[in-house]
């Protein structure tokens, strides 16, 4: 996650840049950590809003598996990753042999 918080700040196309949980490093490169846990779905939702955060990238894929972008989507937030049942795919060689 930090080489994706490090190209989207060093954009152009971007204001700012928050990451979930975050560590101190990231401030280093003028990236606010937000301190909330990558599967507190709610709370990332309520910041999102709060902040008025124009796009959310996902990078953990347990959070996509659990279906935080359906949850976005579902407040009709801007969130770039696959569905739950599309990263089912990459999180389960199981599911993907079905």
């Amino acid at each position: 996650e930090f080489a994706v918080a490090r190209a989207l700040k060093k954009s152009p196309h971007v204001a700012e840049v928050f990451c979930a949980p975050g560590n101190s490093g990231m401030a280093a490169i003028g990236v606010k950590a937000t301190g909330i846990a990558e599967d507190d779905f709610k709370a990332l939702k309520d910041f999102a809003i709060k902040e008025d955060i124009a796009w959310t990238f996902v990078g953990p894929e347990d959070a996509l598996v659990a279906g935080i972008v359906d949850y976005f989507h579902a407040f009709d937030l801007k969130i770039f990753g696959p569905n739950a049942r599309a990263a089912q795919l990459e999180g389960s060689k199981d599911y993907a042999l079905q």
